[in-house]
């Protein structure tokens, strides 16, 4: 998909589209895995993991995620991130904002492979100025922040 805009999923997104939560997330990706590239961040895929581990009777939320792992790019946190997170924390730190530590290692690697970041952690709205930040899940109401793999 060279030329095609790549989507970087953040942990909440991640978690409305495997549970069912949000339908417009799910439809987005649907949609989007048409015309261009999806992906996670390694960084994601820990987050999500963790939350599976507290769930281990969870035997469908399980196969979900591993039906999602399969559908997109699952992308390593490398020296490029790691350099995109230094700038990131220190343009933020001179406006006098910050991100929790997952938040900014997921926004880097974003801005790193240049994707769009898709979210719905109102959080990220600080890193807008540097990023391109999209909702998909446009059906839910307000900031919320599930616990990985909900």
């Amino acid at each position: 998909m060279t030329g095609s805009a790549l989507y970087l999923l953040d942990t909440n997104i991640t978690a409305y589209i495997v549970s069912g939560r949000s339908p417009s997330a799910r439809e987005m990706l649907k949609q989007t895995l048409q015309h261009a590239a999806v992906a996670i961040s390694a960084t994601t895929e820990a987050e999500i993991l963790f939350g599976l581990e507290l769930k281990p009777e969870a035997a469908r939320l399980r196969a979900s995620i591993e039906a999602l792992f399969q559908a997109v790019e699952i992308r390593c946190w490398d020296s490029a991130a790691a350099h995109a997170y230094g700038r990131l924390r220190g343009r933020l730190k001179t406006v006098g904002k910050s991100l929790a530590e997952m938040d900014l290692l997921i926004a880097s690697h974003a801005l790193a492979t240049g994707a769009v970041l898709v979210s719905h952690d109102k959080a990220f709205q600080h890193v807008t100025p540097f990023l391109t930040v999209v909702d998909w899940a446009t059906d839910l109401q307000g900031s919320t922040s599930p616990k990985p793999a909900e």
